[in-house]
Formats: structure tokens, sequence, C-alpha cells
């Protein structure tokens, strides 16, 4: 009777367990370690490197009129003065009345009468006793010693520069033209040559009807034009 008792307990308790088995989840998997991103490097910001001392800096040289390789330098025009790594003896300067331009450590030198390479030669001759292997340009900032003028009957008389090359005919109609009153038949160009004043003749209808054509002159530095009241 103990023995069936027995053999009873223990199916029993086995049924449990296989019961308790098939009802008990399976334990989870735990997942992979995903790998951590490795830490950005701030990238820090390129400095350009410092000058060297002692290497020439950009000069602003400036605006600079358009002159032909012929134009020479005179009274009342302003030069730029451009010495290379030397800002001290560089600069702009007004040619005085006697042709003459003052420059440091050279003082005066003659202006009047060259072309700007010219005078950039003669410069760097002079400051060659100052500065070592000194390389000057010469620019025009303003050309003042070329004028032209026209008087009497045109809507602006006056002064012009002759900046490039410039006809009688071109001349009036800078000046705006001929007025009502004008008589274009006697216009004249007066032209100072070896110290003697010359008139030439011009006749405004004529030249602009294509006659004429040969009084329709190049002027000159110093020419004044002169249109009479009729």
């Amino acid at each position: 009777m103990r023995k069936l008792m027995a053999t009873v307990l223990a199916l029993t308790l086995a049924g449990h367990a296989v019961a308790l088995a098939q009802t008990t989840p399976p334990a989870q998997a735990k997942p992979p370690k995903t790998a951590e991103p490795a830490p950005t490097q701030t990238q820090k910001p390129q400095v350009p490197p410092a000058a060297k001392p002692g290497a020439p800096a950009a000069q602003n040289v400036g605006p600079a009129v358009a002159v032909e390789p012929s134009f020479t330098i005179g009274p009342e025009d302003v030069l730029g003065v451009i010495v290379w790594r030397e800002a001290e003896v560089s600069g702009d300067v007004m040619v005085r009345p006697d042709g003459m331009i003052t420059l440091p450590l050279i003082r005066d030198i003659r202006a009047a009468g060259l072309t700007p390479q010219e005078l950039a030669d003669r410069v760097q001759t002079a400051l060659s006793e100052f500065v070592t292997d000194a390389s000057v340009t010469i620019v025009v900032r303003q050309m003042n010693s070329r004028k032209v003028f026209i008087t009497g009957e045109v809507a602006r008389p006056g002064a012009y520069p002759l900046v490039s090359s410039m006809t009688v005919m071109q001349l009036i109609a800078v000046a705006g033209g001929l007025t009502e009153f004008a008589e274009g038949k006697r216009i004249s160009v007066m032209r100072v040559e070896a110290g003697q004043t010359k008139t030439l003749q011009f006749d405004y209808k004529n030249v602009s009807n294509g006659k004429k054509p040969a009084q329709n002159i190049v002027l000159r530095p110093g020419d004044t034009v002169v249109v009479p009241e009729r």
C-alpha cells in the first residue's frame, strides 16, 4: 500500500514539473552590443601664415589718365610718383610753373618736357644714391597742361583738356555747338609758333558738308578757336 502511494505521488510531481516547464517562457537572448560611434574631432580653423618680415606690400596706384606714348609733361600736371617698397618717397606731386617737382631725398627735379618714362628714369637715377635697387613708376593723375580754348558764339565757351587728338569740329561739338548768332564761315584758329601768332581759317558750313576738309585741323595745346558773331 505504501509503495502504491509513493508511485502515485512521484507520477503527480513529474506531471507538475512538465506543466511548469511548458508554461515558463524561455529566457530572451540579450541583443548584441552595437559599436558606439567614435567621437567627432572638431577641426580648428586654418589661419593663413603671417607675412614674412620684409615682404613687399601691395601699393595702391590709384586712378591714372591714359596718355599717348609721346605725351610730354607740362606745368600744372599732377603726377603719381611710385617707388616700389618705399612709401616714404612715393606720392602725388604737381608740376610747378617753372617745370620742376619736389620729391623727398632728391628735392627738385625737372619734369616739364619729359615723357613719364623719361622722368621715371631720372628719378630712379637720382634715388640710387639713397635707395638700393629703386624701381620708379610715373603715372599721370591729371592732365592740366594740355588745354585748348574756344571763345565766342558757342554754347559753352572756355578751356578744355586736350587728352587725345581733337579737331576743330570736335572741339565745337564738345563746347555744345554754335549758337544761332554765330558766323560759321569766319571761324578762326589762333596758334602761337616760335613766338608768333598765326591765324588759320575754318568754315563750319563747308567742312560740315565735306568741303575743304583740310581746314578741320588737329588742334595743338594752347590753340584758341574764335567763333565770331554775325
